[in-house]
């Protein structure tokens, strides 16, 4: 079959067809989607009823029962971007999925989570993340100003070949490494050397600021200004701040900034 084509495939399992038999109520299904090239795996959503959602132990199994099916829709070595939404999950159980999925001859490429705790959790355990609004925020136009999501906090290094996105802040405790990038609609803020891609205000704000121990970055962006790095890198390094003035990005040792010179 060509995964070129959409395809919509639910799991259902010997358990959850049983318990729809008795109760008259259906398991939320683990579903595969073919799109574009690459394959979605979406998780059901958390439900404030537990007896009506589906637990970690029904997931893990529906999604090991689809993975070992006979028919797989799928080419060997497919891009998989799994689909969170707001359900909870940890180091452990996001690395038991990519692994899983590793054994099928598929990759984890990217995590969309709406939960900081599962963005956090993604991001430590090495995979690149998406954090999203929620369904409903998604479904309401922008407005100017709109208030930013909390910060996300990473305890960790990003190794290459990560990419973080969040609506709001960004704060990293470690090195951003050459080849993983940052992309925040508010600041970025890493507490180590910032040898990546980073941007700030990608929403647009220009009084947004990257801030590093070790400003050293392949390419910084605020809002839609740009600025690579030096040819030439300085012999001693300072905790730097890059903002946006009216002369485009600007770069100062962070002891002497003041947000009086961020364009407004």
């Amino acid at each position: 079959m060509n995964s070129d084509l959409p395809v919509d495939l639910s799991l259902a399992t010997p358990v959850s067809i049983a318990q729809s038999a008795v109760d008259g109520s259906a398991v939320p299904q683990v579903r595969f989607k073919g799109e574009g090239g690459r394959l979605l795996l979406l998780l059901p959503p958390e439900t404030d009823n537990p007896s009506s959602g589906a637990t970690w132990s029904e997931i893990w199994q529906q999604l090991k029962n689809r993975l070992n099916a006979g028919e797989r829709f799928w080419q060997p070595n497919t891009p998989v971007h799994l689909m969170v939404r707001d359900r909870l999950l940890d180091s452990r159980q996001l690395q038991d999925i990519a692994d899983a999925l590793a054994d099928a001859q598929l990759q984890l490429k990217r995590v969309y989570t709406s939960r900081r705790q599962t963005a956090v959790a993604a991001a430590t355990t090495g995979f690149s993340v998406e954090q999203q609004s929620s369904l409903t925020q998604l479904n309401q136009p922008e407005e100017a100003g709109q208030a930013l999501a909390e910060p996300l906090y990473i305890q960790t290094t990003l190794r290459s070949g990560v990419e973080v996105r969040h609506p709001g802040t960004v704060v990293v405790m470690g090195d951003v490494n050459p080849g993983s990038s940052i992309v925040a609609d508010g600041d970025v803020l890493v507490w180590g050397a910032l040898r990546g891609v980073a941007q700030a205000g990608a929403a647009g704000n220009t009084r947004c600021l990257i801030m590093a121990l070790r400003l050293d970055p392949t390419q910084i962006r605020i809002a839609d200004f740009v600025a690579r790095a030096p040819e030439h890198p300085p012999s001693q390094y300072h905790p730097e701040v890059a903002y946006v003035a009216v002369e485009g990005i600007r770069i100062t040792k962070a002891a002497e900034f003041s947000r009086d010179r961020v364009l407004s």
